[in-house]
């Protein structure tokens, strides 16, 4: 058994040393694979920046970005940002009772109105369908509005829809159109009322 034990150890010893020999020997070979690979030009998929990565995107992805990063300028207020998701005679439709908003200019004032008079507002929007057809696209969206106004927490909840452009190599906004769903819950309705019996003489 001792003879065994003696002839496995050399054995096992014997190929650890042929181990350590053939990955001394395979690494030089594999520095030199990698040396190799790093003079050969990059392939288009693994040079396009993001940017590049973005054009390549389907067009839904594409205004689904750019309508999240429209959201998130509006909500910090950053103009010169958010003009560039937004066509220069792009028409908005507030959810308040009033006229259509006309230009990028009277945009930004009405914008500007309203961010004065509320503080750490908040935008979230879900369930967003976007449809594409050609250079035209709309997509739809709810969303929840929430800030504090004189002092008090004021909090909305509505839908948006957007019709963009493709201007160039880029989505803009030419249409907001937004409705505010009511706060007050909806009262029950009136019991109907019996029609009137005619006299009995």
């Amino acid at each position: 058994m001792k003879e065994f034990v003696m002839k496995l150890a050399w054995k096992g010893g014997a190929c650890v040393v042929l181990t350590l020999l053939l990955l001394a020997a395979a690494a030089p070979a594999a520095a030199q694979k990698n040396k190799k690979k790093k003079n050969v030009p990059a392939t288009a998929d693994s040079s396009l920046s993001a940017a590049g990565k973005l054009l390549l995107a389907p067009d839904s992805q594409v205004i689904d970005r750019t309508v999240g990063e429209y959201l998130g300028y509006w909500q910090v207020g950053d103009v010169d940002s958010m003009h560039k998701y937004c066509a220069d005679d792009m028409l908005v439709v507030s959810g308040a009772w009033e006229p259509p908003v006309i230009g990028w200019d009277n945009y930004v004032k009405a914008y500007q109105a309203q961010r004065a008079q509320v503080t750490g507002g908040r935008m979230d929007r879900s369930n967003t369908y976007i449809k594409v057809n050609g250079n035209s696209a709309w997509a739809t969206y709810q969303f929840y509005y929430a800030a504090i106004a004189e002092g008090k927490v004021v909090e909305f909840r509505g839908h948006t829809t957007l019709v963009l452009n493709k201007q160039g190599d880029r989505w803009v906004i030419v249409l907001n159109h937004s409705s505010v769903v009511s706060a007050t819950e909806p009262r029950s309705p009136a019991p109907p009322v019996e029609p009137a019996q005619p006299r009995q003489p």
